[in-house]
């Protein structure tokens, strides 16, 4: 048996083809910097090339389901998948909930699916969704810990690279009482390719001629404020004063001179709305101002999912859009400075937002291999990731202990400093529905005694919701930690630090902390 979209294969043969604090700004400038900076690396003599070229998959699935208080909802969700070998993938992904009076409940993990060909067309999957989170408990709806499990058998048929398929699956909170009974799913998805340098080319210069990793050319941080409009209301009928600071990232790709997709994320990080996260697809357009082509201008379109904080987004469905301005350094990053109005349809939020952009540069639009000028392979890792912190303060005033399950991703800047970011919620412990998105920079040394590495990074972030004191949402934490490397893509890390509020005392806690994580090579240009 295969995998529906071939095996993986190296060069050679015949290949086949999220949240963060304000003060996250100021920290990545220091990233800037770091990506700026001369090259340590070798000259452009034997240049590396494209080490593995894997299958991979963009899929999405809709799950209806009825909740303990009567009411039904249904969790939409978005997955990458990546072939592991010629049968199984595995990929980061989220859900949420997108019909009825739900919006907010969110959950952050990882997917592992067991794929069978049979025919030409068509394959039989078995998945498994394992994430954490939550939201909107009440006396008759509880997500106990947060941990969230999701198994499905699908049917699906293939129309190019685009397939589509309805299934039996089953969503349920193994702590809490909220658990569907087995229903249909219904599934769309896209195949693609996984393109990557090997990991121990880090630090030499390669050319690729197409996009390496996850496919993405720009990651950013956004800091922001919205002011809620008069007829915005809280879940229980109050009317909101005051503005709502956010914090988050977004990732894009752009496909023509100006033209880009990507996704956004972000939390409330000020504001009395802690707990409030948001997930959105976006598109957008602008053209040269002043015959200048780094001084650009034009507009966004964005929709997803959002809710929590007691912010009324009804079925969690949410719009925006908005004027936006960009000036492309002559260094590399890009600053950004978006406008616009966010609307819930079926809710009552409205407000116009203003947002600071800071953004990196991943890759860029795919050119010829000979018209390649490459770049510096830097190594990146995605992974998984289990938290522990032994005493977590609660708002009614008890502290219990509480672990965390997170997607993590990291990227090198130079050969001792990267930035990494994580993504997750509560899964263990009676903190369902807490959510947390961090961003920030790590220092790490040369290979020790073999395979051994040493680092420190310091992230922040937001954070919120279960009932954990957290103040207006703004949230650090610091580690240091030991890496082991038991085979050329695997990493698996152990780390001891401080998880604290940023702006107040309402938490300190000690975490000790695992990831295991899969490494590529990337190119930074």
């Amino acid at each position: 048996m295969t995998y529906p979209f071939h095996a993986a294969r190296r060069p050679g043969s015949n290949i086949s083809p999220v949240t963060f604090a304000r003060c996250a700004v100021a920290l990545a400038a220091l990233t800037a910097l770091a990506a700026s900076a001369t090259p340590d690396d070798a000259p452009f003599a034997n240049p590396a090339r494209i080490d593995t070229v894997r299958p991979a998959a963009i899929e999405g699935n809709w799950t209806a389901m009825k909740m303990p208080d009567g009411g039904r909802t249904a969790f939409a969700s978005l997955s990458y998948l990546m072939a592991f070998d010629d049968d199984w993938g595995f990929g980061p992904g989220f859900y949420g909930t997108a019909k009825g009076n739900y919006g907010g409940i969110f959950t952050v993990g990882f997917t592992g699916q067991r794929r069978w060909r049979l025919s030409s067309n068509t394959h039989l999957a078995a998945s498994l969704y394992v994430g954490a989170g939550g939201g909107l408990s009440s006396q008759r709806m509880s997500f106990g810990g947060g941990l969230m499990l999701r198994p499905e058998i699908s049917l699906r048929t293939e129309h190019g690279a685009w397939y589509t398929g309805v299934g039996l699956s089953q969503i349920r909170f193994p702590s809490g009482n909220v658990k569907s009974g087995v229903g249909l799913a219904f599934t769309m998805g896209r195949a693609m390719d996984f393109v990557s340098f090997s990991p121990e080319d880090a630090g030499r210069q390669g050319r690729a001629g197409r996009r390496a990793g996850i496919g993405f050319d720009e990651i950013a941080l956004t800091g922001g404020i919205e002011k809620p409009s008069a007829g915005s209301r809280t879940r229980g009928g109050r009317a909101y004063t005051g503005r709502v600071g956010k914090a988050g990232a977004d990732m894009r790709q752009y496909i023509a001179d100006g033209s880009w997709w990507g996704f956004e994320a972000a939390g409330a990080a000020q504001g009395g709305v802690d707990g409030y996260m948001e997930v959105l697809g976006q598109i957008g357009q602008d053209w040269a101002l002043f015959g200048t082509p780094r001084l650009r201008m034009g507009g966004q379109l964005a929709g997803g999912l959002g809710g929590g904080g007691d912010v009324d987004t009804g079925n969690g469905w949410l719009l925006r859009a908005g004027p936006t301005l960009r000036w492309i350094t002559p260094w590399g990053p890009t600053l950004r400075l978006d406008g616009g109005y966010t609307y819930a349809p079926s809710g009552a939020y409205r407000a116009p937002f203003l947002r600071a952009v800071l953004a990196m540069p991943l890759d860029r639009t795919p050119t010829l291999i000979g018209d390649d000028p490459g770049g510096t392979v830097r190594e990146q890792q995605l992974g998984i990731s289990v938290m522990r912190l032994p005493r977590v303060r609660f708002k009614d005033g008890r502290e219990e202990a509480v672990s965390h399950l997170a997607v993590n991703m990291s990227r090198e800047l130079s050969r001792h400093t990267y930035g990494a970011a994580q993504a997750g919620s509560a899964a263990v412990g009676s903190a369902g529905a807490y959510s947390f998105g961090l961003f920030g920079l790590g220092v790490q040394s040369n290979p020790l005694w073999g395979n051994l590495r040493l680092g420190a990074e310091w992230l922040v972030g937001a954070a919120g919701g279960g009932g954990i004191k957290v103040g207006g949402g703004a949230v650090t934490q610091a580690e240091l930690w030991a890496q082991w490397q038991p085979a050329e893509r695997l990493r698996l890390r152990a780390g001891l630090g401080q998880f604290r509020t940023l702006r107040s005392d309402d938490q300190s806690a000690p975490l000790t902390h695992l990831q295991l994580n899969y490494a590529f090579g990337a190119l930074q240009r």
